[in-house]
This record gives structure tokens, sequence and C-alpha cells, in this order.
């Protein structure tokens, strides 16, 4: 029962999904109310593990108008909320398989905490994208014959 307030279908597009991560996110009170209002982008942003902590880099989050003054950045670095085993597990992954962090959605769970469902990605070929096309379009056509026979 999570409300999604963003998506990336830009990953999706670009990078093979191999596993997902749930965490959370520190954010300031006119960010959580600009998310709310569906005033944000995730599109071109990746996260990136600094000195032992998990960082968020290129989400766009409007400044909400109300707040006036206790706005901040639109797309400043942002810290992930994850367990020290949890990185730790991730940065080997990231650092001996060439593997890419990347935030695939922003939600908010049953209790109104924001989180961010990470993924851990590996990049797409040229030919990988065409033959995803190609299943695409196999897939529609298969539906509209279907369709057409049951009429």
């Amino acid at each position: 029962m999570s409300n999604t307030a963003s998506t990336n279908r830009k990953a999706f597009r670009d990078y093979v999904v191999l596993e997902t991560l749930e965490c959370g996110i520190e954010l300031k009170g006119g960010e959580v109310k600009s998310i709310r209002d569906g005033r944000m982008n995730l599109e071109d942003s990746f996260a990136r593990i600094d000195k032992g902590e998990m960082s968020v880099y290129n989400i766009h989050i409007s400044p909400y108008t109300q707040a006036s003054y206790m706005n901040v950045e639109p797309t400043r670095v942002r810290k992930l909320l994850l367990h020290k085993r949890q990185i730790i597990r991730l940065m080997g992954k990231v650092t001996q398989k060439g593997l890419t962090l990347v935030p695939l959605k922003l939600y908010f769970n049953e209790r109104g905490f924001a989180k961010i469902e990470l993924g851990l990605c590996k990049g797409k070929k040229l030919f990988d994208k065409r033959e995803d096309i190609k299943r695409r379009e196999v897939d529609l056509t298969m539906r509209r014959a279907m369709r057409n026979v049951r009429k």
C-alpha cells in the first residue's frame, strides 16, 4: 500500500536491473511537500558511496512555494539511510562488477516516510535495447491478434 511519487522510466530503458533495495532518504520539510505535490524528477539521478555513506545525486525537487526562505537547492546531494552492513555489501558489488546504483522510484510507505527504491544495475548495450523493442512489438501484435479473434 505505497503511494508512488515518481518513477525513473529512463532507468528501465537504459539499464538491466539486477537487484532492488529500499532505503530511506534525508529530506527537509519543504522537499517533502514538493514530493507530495509530484514536483520532482528522478531522470539522470544516481547514487554513490563516499566515505562510508550513501548519497544520491541529481534528484531535482522543485522548491515549495509556501516554504519561502526555508527552501534548499533543488538538486542538492541527499543522504540515503542504510545500515552499515548493506553499504559494505553494495560497495563490494559496485567496485568489483562495475555496476551502478540507480534510483528507480520514490514513494511514501504506509507510515508516511519517503523511501527510494534503489536498483543495482548494469548498463544495456544498443543491441539489448533493440531486442527489447522487438519483443514489445511482438507482444503488441499478439495482443491485437487475440483481441480480433475474440470479436
